[in-house]
C-alpha cells in the first residue's frame, strides 16, 4: 500500500543567515533526506516555476521529470542530487527536497524555492521508469 507525506514550513529568515545558523537550523529542517528513501519511492516537488517527479532509482540516481529536464528533452535521465541550498552557496548534502529551500542536481541546476514537498511510498524494490 502506498502512503503519501506532504511537507511544508517557513524558511529561514534572511537576516542573521550566518554559516552557524544554518548548520545549527539543518538539524531541524522538516524536509524529504536520503536516507529515509528506498528504491520505488516517488518525490514530488512544487517550486516557484514548476513541479518536479523524482523516481528514486535506488543507486544515489533519480529518475527526473518536469521543469529544466522537460524543457530540454532529458526526463528520465537517471540524475544525482546534491542537495539543498537556502539560496546561497552553502548546500546542505543528503537533503532532497524541504520547502523554502532550493534543490540542486549534480548537474549543476537548481531549482527555484520549493513550495511543496511529498514522499509516495512505491513498492518495495520497485524500480522508477
Amino acid at each position: 500500500m502506498d502512503s503519501v507525506t506532504d511537507r511544508t514550513s517557513v524558511s529561514l529568515p534572511v537576516v542573521g543567515r550566518t554559516l552557524d545558523r544554518l548548520a545549527a537550523a539543518a538539524a531541524h529542517i522538516d524536509g524529504v533526506w536520503e536516507r529515509d528513501l528506498r528504491t520505488g519511492d516517488w518525490v514530488v516537488v512544487s517550486t516557484r516555476n514548476s513541479t518536479y517527479t523524482l523516481g528514486v532509482v535506488g543507486d544515489g540516481t533519480y529518475a527526473v521529470s518536469g521543469g529544466w529536464f522537460t524543457a530540454t528533452g532529458a526526463d528520465g535521465a537517471p540524475i544525482g542530487i546534491s542537495g539543498c541550498t537556502w539560496g546561497g552557496c552553502a548546500i546542505l548534502t543528503g537533503l532532497v527536497a524541504a520547502p523554502g529551500m532550493h534543490l540542486e542536481f549534480n548537474n549543476g541546476v537548481r531549482t527555484t524555492r520549493i513550495r511543496e514537498v511529498r514522499t509516495i511510498r512505491g513498492t518495495a524494490g520497485a524500480r522508477p521508469h
